[in-house]
């Protein structure tokens, strides 16, 4: 549909080349960032009328949404089945969790340091630490430069995330009791507003990512760069900025617990979702690519072993911890923007 429009766009205008693209994920951005709060708020006051405690709207609902711009746009790519939509579905599934963490979680660590309570994140950050690393170790599965993720590291990824989501649940309700919420009360009118936003936000999303795989595929055309490149950075960040707007309003009201949790429940989520679905959408196991194998993913894993190792041993987060991260994110976005070849040749030969 994305492209249909587009060619009708082109054929009235006459624009061409680098501007549609450009303009088609910038929209993509827009549409499945706000349609994505729509999305959300809807989702959230029909679980509170019908009497669903809040904790477990959080631990699941509110959870998942807030992934579901990355789950789209990396499916959207699966689907296509062509190198560059495979590319635009790896590369942002990982960018994202990258972003998220060097980008993020860095900037969170900066403004509001302090001493956390450990247990609130030992089994997210233990479960984010394990997750990326199979992620890793299942993708070498074939013949380097031909590997892909297997059907069976998929599986184990998703028996992640049901656990994840099961555990949440768990430590929900012990921190908050077991008893039900009380229903809230609504009349007609707000009925009939929330469900024009759930149905706006699923279809906004839905044209959203649409939107944004086709303007990465043709950005990367035009301008003459990898999708890969376009997907772990434009794409990634774009997806992100859910977690991005959460981090800024928590970091004003100086509520430092709420973006760490946010940023690294969605980081699980994006590591044991959006790749295993992502392949069996394509029905074979999911192709990746060198720059994934090589620079993508340990530098994901090293970027959450950086905020969440420390973290555990001296019970607090440091600004020098912070700058830290996000130097590192920076490096990895100037090595796979100016230095990938190069590096990707080297690792062919060693």
């Amino acid at each position: 549909m994305t492209e249909s429009i587009a060619g009708y766009i082109s054929s009235i205008t006459g624009y061409s080349g680098i501007f549609l693209p450009i303009l088609f994920l910038a929209i993509g951005l827009v549409l499945a960032v706000k349609c994505g709060d729509m999305f959300v708020d809807s989702a959230v006051w029909f679980a509170e009328v019908s009497g669903i405690p809040k904790f477990i709207i959080g631990a699941t609902v509110v959870s998942i949404a807030t992934t579901l711009p990355e789950l789209l746009v990396s499916s959207f790519g699966a689907a296509q089945g062509n190198a560059d939509g495979i590319a635009i579905a790896t590369g942002n599934a990982v960018g994202s969790v990258t972003a998220n963490t060097g980008l993020i979680l860095a900037i969170s660590i900066i403004c509001l340091p302090g001493i956390i309570e450990r247990s609130q994140y030992s089994f997210k950050s233990v479960v984010l630490v394990l997750a990326t690393a199979l992620l890793w170790l299942f993708s070498f599965a074939g013949k380097y430069p031909n590997n892909y993720l297997s059907f069976f590291g998929s599986g184990i990824l998703l028996v992640i995330f049901v656990i994840f989501i099961i555990e949440n649940i768990k430590q929900a309700k012990t921190s908050l009791g077991t008893g039900s919420a009380e229903k809230q009360d609504a009349d007609k009118k707000d009925y009939g507003i929330n469900i024009l936003k759930f149905i706006v936000g699923i279809g906004g999303i839905v044209f959203g990512a649409d939107a944004m795989v086709y303007g990465a595929q043709n950005l990367a055309v035009a301008a003459k760069v990898p999708a890969a490149v376009i997907s772990a950075t434009i794409v990634a960040i774009g997806t992100s900025l859910p977690e991005l707007i959460t981090t800024l309003t928590a970091i004003r009201k100086k509520e430092s617990a709420l973006s760490i949790s946010n940023i690294i429940g969605a980081n699980v989520i994006d590591i044991t979702v959006i790749l295993p679905v992502c392949s069996f959408i394509a029905g074979k196991p999911l192709p990746v690519f060198p720059q994934n194998l090589i620079l993508d993913m340990p530098v994901c894993l090293f970027v959450i072993l950086l905020a969440v190792v420390p973290m555990l041993i001296t019970k607090k987060f440091t600004r020098i911890q912070g700058f830290m991260i996000l130097g590192v994110y920076i490096a990895y976005i100037i090595a796979i923007t100016a230095f990938l070849n190069p590096i990707l040749s080297l690792a062919y030969h060693l």
